[in-house]
């Protein structure tokens, strides 16, 4: 089967640093060339909770869709996802795009409705996919993160992953996190 590019989005707001090294690592087993996007922290959206950690991942994978989707379901279940005691979203990881699908797919709706709303989706999009087209827009991320009305706040944080530093020290200079 040949290589569908994907664009994923993850996110934690408890044990987030470890929830979401365990997701990358996992992530690894079977996708090809991940990119990762810089972290970002926010205040939660439609849901009351402690602050979020989130980023994209970019690669390529041989899996359909829907193989694709379970096996993200199964890495989210490994961290607690569906534990009936939990106490906030261990782990979250979303399909944004799988190719250029556009349309819903056994409920699964590419690109997800997400991309355009939330800020801590689409600047890390813009980040690490910057010129790749929105398949249902025709606009690229980084052109609809600089046209975006979000009224969100986010900010980058420090994050390591496999010895390598995501976030560039340039980009937590330049957006400080707010003193809460």
């Amino acid at each position: 089967m040949p290589l569908t590019p994907v664009l994923l989005g993850l996110g934690s707001n408890i044990g987030r640093e470890e929830h979401l090294r365990a997701g990358l690592d996992a992530l690894a087993g079977f996708l090809h060339e991940i990119h990762c996007s810089p972290v970002f922290e926010s205040q939660p959206v439609g849901i009351k909770s402690g602050p979020f950690y989130n980023l994209v991942v970019a690669a390529t994978t041989d899996l359909p869709l829907m193989e694709l989707d379970r096996r993200l379901k199964f890495i989210e279940a490994d961290n607690g996802r569906y534990a009936p005691d939990r106490k906030g979203l261990p782990l979250d990881i979303d399909v944004l795009l799988y190719g250029d699908l556009v349309g819903s797919f056994d409920g699964l709706a590419l690109p997800r409705a997400e991309v355009l709303k939330n800020a801590f989706v689409l600047w890390p999009l813009a980040l690490v996919a910057p010129e790749r087209l929105h398949p249902g827009e025709g606009r690229s991320f980084a052109e609809l993160w600089a046209t975006a009305q979000i009224q969100q706040q986010l900010w980058p944080v420090p994050f390591e992953w496999q010895g390598r530093q995501l976030t560039p020290a340039d980009l937590l200079q330049a957006f400080p996190a707010p003193s809460l």
